[in-house]
């Protein structure tokens, strides 16, 4: 499973929405990974962002 799956996964199982430093924490992975893995998956409109520097699943 790619870093992307990773944090999509992540998102998904939580109950709020997670900054990146909690993703970074919870997973284990670079702070860069896990900004290319937002980006990306915003682009692929499977997370959004509620409010400023937040992100969840759709």
């Amino acid at each position: 499973m790619d870093n992307k799956d990773r944090v999509l996964k992540l998102l998904k199982e939580s109950d709020k929405p997670l900054k990146a430093v909690n993703v970074v924490e919870i997973l284990e992975i670079d702070r860069k990974e896990v900004d290319k893995a937002f980006k990306e998956l915003k682009k692929e409109g499977l997370i959004t962002s509620p409010k400023a520097c937040f992100y969840t699943a759709e």
